[in-house]
């Protein structure tokens, strides 16, 4: 259970770089690193408009002087100051992840990044090496991963209470892009834009979700070869899509479906994973994020519930509140700042046996996001044949 008392000496001191007025995702990021103390805001550059931006910072109480312009003069006037900045999360559009990223660790900062992390493998390993070479850490915000029952759909899994997995069906299918919503919408115009978003819409921008949950759920699986094929219904999307379905072949011999869709009109969100083993399945949906779904063969349909004591401890460790009561992706996300604020101290503390026994959405998850999207979009650019995953 987690009191709000913090497992380091001190907050670490913070910074945000996009994430301002009017951003899709800025204040849950402000929200989860705040929340439990782990992080101190200090600094930003939160906007492209570096007044608006400068504005917005000092309406959340900092310094003005430590409201910067743009991102260089961020991580430059910092790094002059005794009290400068320990960490960054970048919260900009697509195109801008890999240089500020790039950036960040050569400031020797700790970052969080929203994914896709960049646009190619070449870039995401080029990031890795980086980070391995200045021993920072880099978190990748798949933040419905923080949900606490996806730990006990983990354990049965590691325990064979499945049995040898055989099937894994994932998706990410909502209804609020079913039409041209990006021509009044700017959070949404520069996700179907290559220039910003990158060679994918869809998959990179939520396939990743839910197979990143598949992979911290099946940690020993690995895709052997892929097919994918991708559609642009709403024409203006083109070349990006805004629907995907993607096959999948695992190394043990089960088989994978992503259905990756903006335009699943009447769905609220759509998120699900569904395991399936010889013995017996389980179910997780984002809309009912405290439950679990376990289905045995021959057995009534078991619906565990989130802070239940008959969860696994890893299950039970992140809880705010006791069962019954409703957590959401708030506190999810708040998790996992949580894990990259230990993880980073942990670092700085040159406590790689704190850090081994840590997990949470890394610079490795986020380079097999990349990696996923890469090969989606050749096979599907081939005509949507199998290709060997690489």
């Amino acid at each position: 259970m987690i009191y709000g008392t913090r497992q380091t000496k001190r907050p670490l001191r913070w910074a945000m770089v996009g994430g301002g007025r009017g951003s899709q995702i800025g204040y849950i990021h402000r929200c989860a690193a705040l929340r439990d103390r782990y992080f101190e805001l200090v600094a930003g550059a939160f906007d492209i408009d570096a007044e608006r931006g400068r504005a917005f910072g000092i309406e959340l109480g900092l310094d003005p002087s430590r409201c910067y312009a743009d991102w260089r003069t961020l991580f430059a006037g910092e790094a002059k100051r005794p009290d400068g900045i320990e960490a960054v999360s970048i919260a900009t559009p697509n195109n801008t992840h890999y240089e500020i990223t790039k950036a960040a660790l050569e400031s020797g900062l700790h970052v969080v990044c929203e994914k896709p992390l960049c646009f190619t493998v070449a870039e995401a390993e080029d990031l890795e090496r980086i980070a391995a070479e200045r021993g920072r850490i880099v978190g990748v915000t798949y933040g419905y991963s923080g949900h606490q029952v996806i730990e006990h759909a983990r354990e049965l899994v590691a325990a064979g209470e499945l049995g040898e997995i055989r099937l894994v069906n994932l998706q990410f299918a909502h209804g609020f892009h079913n039409e041209a919503v990006e021509l009044q919408n700017p959070a949404t115009r520069w996700r179907v834009d290559p220039k910003f978003a990158g060679p994918s819409y869809v998959l990179g921008d939520i396939g990743t979700h839910p197979l990143y949950i598949s992979e911290v759920i099946l940690p020993e699986l690995r895709i052997k070869r892929l097919l994918c094929a991708r559609q642009s219904f709403v024409k203006t999307r083109a070349p990006l899509e805004d629907n995907a379905m993607t096959l999948m072949e695992y190394d043990n011999g089960a088989f994978g479906t992503v259905w990756s869709s903006a335009i699943n009109a009447g769905s609220m969100h759509g998120q699900k994973v569904r395991i399936v083993g010889a013995k017996a399945s389980i179910e997780w949906w984002d809309e009912q994020p405290n439950q679990l779904r376990l289905e045995v063969q021959g057995e009534p349909v078991r619906i565990l519930e989130r802070g239940m004591g008959y969860l696994h401890a890893k299950a039970l460790a992140d809880d705010r509140i006791g069962a019954g009561h409703p957590e959401g992706l708030f506190e999810a996300w708040a998790n996992l700042y949580d894990r990259f604020a230990i993880a980073m101290d942990a670092r700085n503390e040159n406590d790689e046996g704190r850090l081994a026994n840590l997990r949470y959405p890394d610079l490795h998850a986020g380079v097999e996001g990349v990696r996923w999207v890469e090969n989606c979009v050749r096979s599907a650019d081939l005509g949507g044949v199998w290709v060997d995953y690489v």
